[in-house]
């Protein structure tokens, strides 16, 4: 998908001073990189009937500029030997992936299910990503909520970035949706407080907080995001950022960002917001970063010159 004509003038300089707060995630690449260099991120979820899940999370890990991607099914066998339209992921079931040694980052929960087995895998997952960049998002929110095993683990964990959506913070949180929603930055912060990890509090405006009490409010995204696979696409995105070596606060900060702007690029070139499909952000939010990655290398040469 091309975007000729994406926003006007005005729109690229709001999207360019907002691109400068993210400077890691919009660096240029190293000549002599290589994929080595840019990270493998291990995608852990997709129980029968939920494959679609991992599927849309590690597309959009690769969009977004990782070097290796594995997609680990919560299944006893490979649903498919291989993704037809995206041969570059890799395929394991999430048992085989677990044994790997190679991994960079973890985002694990997409399509998990919440049985025994997804329990059981979680359980993985938590040991596995030990001193690694790990962000849960869907049904590890709610198992994480119900199992106290599985909460200390990830109160321990120090690298953790959590994605909720206002149901999953209330679980988290102990307490109703509609608490959440009438104080939506207390949520947000109590919960990184209480989990010692970034919180992404998904909605409109989504909120990101750290441990600390940093908060970041986003003004990116529109409602062509209410569409399903949407968060599973943003779990990719921050995933993939993470695994290429950008801090988690701010990883999950430009992720939020790009997921939403990616949204507001296809609104503005003539999808609409109805009958977006969340396998469109991902093709967006990788021209939106080289985009602003062309734009800053240019401002910075311009102010040595």
């Amino acid at each position: 998908m091309m975007f000729a004509k994406p926003y006007s003038a005005s729109d690229e300089m709001r999207y360019f001073q907002t691109a400068r707060q993210f400077p890691d995630v919009f660096a240029p690449r190293d000549a002599d990189s290589h994929k080595g260099s840019h990270g493998t991120l291990a995608v852990i979820g997709g129980a029968a009937g939920m494959s679609g899940a991992v599927i849309l999370a590690a597309t959009a890990a690769m969009y977004l500029g990782c070097g290796k991607t594995w997609a680990g099914f919560c299944q006893t066998q490979l649903p498919f030997a291989v993704i037809p339209e995206r041969p570059e992921i890799m395929l394991a079931t999430a048992a085989q992936l677990l044994q790997r040694n190679d991994i960079s980052a973890y985002a694990a929960g997409c399509g998990l299910g919440l049985d025994d087995d997804a329990r059981a895998v979680l359980h993985s997952v938590l040991q596995r990503a030990a001193g690694k960049p790990l962000l849960l998002d869907a049904d590890a929110l709610t198992l994480l909520a119900a199992t106290p095993e599985l909460r200390a683990a990830a109160q321990a964990h120090g690298r953790l970035v959590l994605t909720p959506h206002p149901a999953e913070a209330a679980r988290l949180l102990g307490i109703e949706t509609a608490a959440v929603q009438a104080d939506r930055v207390s949520a947000t912060q109590s919960i990184s407080r209480t989990f010692r990890a970034v919180t992404v509090l998904k909605g409109r405006n989504t909120l990101v907080a750290d441990p600390d009490g940093t908060r970041y409010t986003n003004i990116s995204g529109n409602p062509g995001l209410a569409t399903a696979g949407s968060g599973d696409v943003l779990s990719g995105i921050i995933g993939s950022l993470m695994a290429q070596g950008i801090p988690p606060a701010q990883a999950a900060c430009a992720g939020v960002w790009l997921h939403g702007a990616a949204a507001d690029l296809l609104r503005d070139n003539g999808i609409g917001e109805t009958g977006m499909l969340a396998g469109e952000l991902a093709p967006a939010a990788r021209w939106l970063r080289n985009r602003m990655i062309g734009l800053m290398l240019r401002a910075d040469l311009g102010g040595q010159n």
